[in-house]
């Protein structure tokens, strides 16, 4: 049983932060959100400043979900850097990201790998029908590691994952096994998480910072895909910096060295606005 309540958060606006593309168990139908969390279904609407809150889940996991702590005003001011962000933030002001699971978030993004958001979902949904518990009817968690790790492989070809099979099933494994300790990469250095990983066959260096960004509190991770390389070198590339290197790995560390310490809340702001906007006028 649910029940509701109402929050009154400081710069947050819900559909910004749950249609930004940076997760994929959210569906909005009419004036309300509804998603999976963990073990519960969530239903969200925001009236003007309100946030109206349909769920067992506490209004304190519900400020740590959304970021609610972090200091926006402070994080716009350190990545306010050219008109092209400055346009970004006041169009989507309120937008912020999201605390993640990390083991969802690690396998969510290894299933985004040249797929459109609507496939991602799909991929998602059926992993958890087939291997997820029930919450309500057509609500499922999302399977452990051990559940995947055990997993026959015909039985995951059922989720259309194609290639990514594979690479899902050994991500389990090196979980469940403690190879990989998720923890662990809370107190690891930005550089040395993303090294690790990277161990994981199908996690590239963009999976990786996405990973990192949105579960692992690294706010210096800086995801490079194709919206992002586009914008840089629609805007950016006479930059210095590109002089002598312009692949993706360049425009990474560029990106970091450009924005500061919260440059994934500028990568978000910038996604955003091109997957919607595309190329903007600033003039």
């Amino acid at each position: 049983m649910s029940w509701t309540y109402r929050l009154k958060p400081e710069i947050f606006d819900l559909n910004y932060t749950l249609d930004c593309g940076q997760v994929f168990r959210w569906e909005q139908e009419g004036d309300w959100w509804t998603g999976v969390v963990g073990d519960h279904v969530i239903r969200l609407s925001q009236d003007q400043d309100r946030l109206i809150v349909d769920s067992k889940l506490s209004p304190e996991f519900l400020t740590r979900y959304f970021r609610l702590d972090d200091n926006l005003p402070s994080i716009y001011e350190n990545i306010n850097r050219d008109l092209l962000i400055d346009r970004a933030i006041h169009k989507y002001w309120g937008l912020r990201l999201i605390r993640q699971d990390p083991w969802e978030c690690l396998i969510s993004y290894m299933l985004s790998t040249a797929s459109s958001i609507p496939t991602i979902q799909k991929r998602i949904f059926l992993l958890s029908q087939f291997f997820g518990q029930e919450l309500e009817p057509g609500y499922f968690s999302f399977p452990t590691p051990e559940t995947l790790a055990n997993a026959d492989s015909a039985e995951l070809d059922k989720c259309k994952l194609g290639f990514r099979t594979q690479n899902v099933k050994a991500a389990a494994q090196a979980v469940t096994s403690g190879e990989l300790e998720l923890d662990v990469l809370f107190r690891l250095e930005y550089k040395y998480a993303r090294e690790r990983l990277m161990r994981l066959r199908g996690v590239g260096e963009k999976v990786a910072d996405c990973v990192l960004l949105f579960a692992f509190e690294k706010m210096e991770a800086f995801p490079v895909d194709t919206h992002i390389r586009q914008i840089i070198q629609h805007y950016h590339i006479d930059d210095s910096y590109f002089e002598t290197c312009t692949n993706m790995s360049c425009m990474g560390d560029w990106g970091r060295e450009y924005f500061g310490q919260y440059c994934g809340y500028a990568q978000e702001y910038l996604y955003y606005q091109k997957r919607m906007e595309g190329f903007v006028d600033l003039y």
